[in-house]
């Protein structure tokens, strides 16, 4: 019995990992040329981008590898008639199957631990990579382009010379409501400072208008400062339910939950007193509760979406376990040593049953519709179909 089970272990490592291997560094090449292309990033952000895109790569490539493994080396032995041989020997097919499924267990707990820092660790160094290479993105994007802008500012130049900007023409847009302002200079040079998380516009001979009403001169320098999260055009979900460590997330519910409690009972304490002392007008007034009320519903939206987290990272990690559940006895039933019709029949039910109900799931709850734990409802029915599945190829 050892010996099958090293048969069958062996097999499916061999497979799982030469498949991992070659499906990551596809993943892994396609995610950096996307990256740098889109945020125009040169070869040396980008060698320091690829530690951080290889969690987020097996984040994909390990579900898929770990079904392929049993669709092939089980589709093969049912094909050969091993599964059958050890049926005649009095052998029960979950003597092959045992060994599969435990290896996916383990495979779904490292699952679980690549799908948490792949969001809290992988996509933070991406957006920090991004935000430190600022001042090269800028400076490539003004040479081909003649332009770069972000959300809150922009620049326009008229050339590049080595690091002079020629002619620039700077608008930043105030994100507090605050008139925006517009600089013309001779030229300008772009110097970013990580340690301080800025970048530094210094321009020489030009003019700064404010708003409409305020324009001034300066014959000399003027240095502009611009915080380096304002200047790059990557968008920054820091605080996004999404990224943050499994660790954290319980602490970040109590936290969460505090403000939420604070922000209800300071809309009621608000209702209460106007009430009181008959203030209708401003009771009944929408636009004045507006303000109060999208608070309270923002507040609420992050506190679903931290309660889910935790659920929905170890859904995503064991559906590994619960795809070669499925997937070794039908591979076994399917008995055909074409790989690809294998897969397609293991991969089918899981695109057209599984992926629909864990976003229908994931949807539902981060509205507070459902509780949380509904996102291992997929993971549920495919355990369903791969018991009725094992049982017929036991019986049969």
């Amino acid at each position: 019995m050892r010996r099958i089970t090293r048969y069958v272990v062996t097999e499916l490592l061999l497979v799982f990992l030469l498949t991992l291997t070659a499906i990551t560094l596809l993943l892994i090449l396609a995610g950096v040329a996307k990256e740098g292309l889109r945020e125009g990033l040169g070869l040396g952000p980008i060698m320091r981008m690829i530690p951080y895109v290889v969690p987020l790569a097996l984040q994909v490539s390990v579900p898929a590898t770990i079904l392929m493994a049993v669709s092939s080396v089980f589709g093969r032995m049912s094909a050969d008639n091993e599964v059958v041989a050890l049926k005649s020997l009095g052998i029960s097919p979950m003597n092959i199957l045992l060994p599969a499924l435990v290896l996916a267990f383990c495979v779904s707990l490292v699952a679980v631990w690549i799908n948490d820092i792949a969001v809290s660790w992988g996509r933070k160094g991406i957006y920090q990579v991004v935000v430190e290479s600022v001042e090269e993105v800028a400076y490539n994007m003004l040479r081909t382009q003649r332009s770069y802008s972000t959300r809150l500012f922009s620049i326009n130049v008229q050339d590049v010379l080595d690091r002079r900007l020629i002619s620039p023409m700077i608008e930043i847009q105030s994100s507090k409501g605050s008139d925006s302002i517009s600089i013309n200079a001779t030229e300008a040079e772009l110097i970013s400072d990580t340690e301080k998380s800025t970048l530094s516009i210094l321009l020489t001979n030009g003019t700064i208008d404010v708003g409409e009403e305020l324009s001034m001169a300066f014959p000399d320098k003027y240095e502009q400062v611009i915080p380096l999260l304002e200047a790059t055009r990557k968008s920054n979900k820091g605080d996004s339910p999404s990224v943050v460590p499994l660790r954290a997330i319980p602490h970040e519910i109590r936290t969460q939950e505090a403000t939420t409690e604070k922000y209800e009972r300071r809309g009621a304490t608000s209702a209460a007193f106007q009430m009181m002392t008959g203030d209708f007008a401003q009771l009944t007034d929408d636009q004045s509760w507006r303000k109060t009320r999208n608070l309270i519903d923002g507040s609420r939206d992050r506190l679903n979406r931290l309660r889910l987290e935790p659920w929905r990272r170890w859904a995503n990690g064991f559906s590994c376990f619960f795809f070669v559940l499925l997937g070794a006895p039908l591979a076994i039933r399917m008995r055909t040593t074409n790989f690809f019709t294998t897969f397609a029949a293991c991969f089918l039910p899981i695109l057209l049953i599984y992926y629909p109900l864990l976003a229908f799931a994931v949807d539902r709850c981060k509205d507070g519709v459902v509780p949380p734990y509904v996102v291992w409802l997929g993971n549920f029915v495919l355990m369903i179909a791969g018991i009725l599945m094992i049982r017929k190829v036991i019986r049969y």
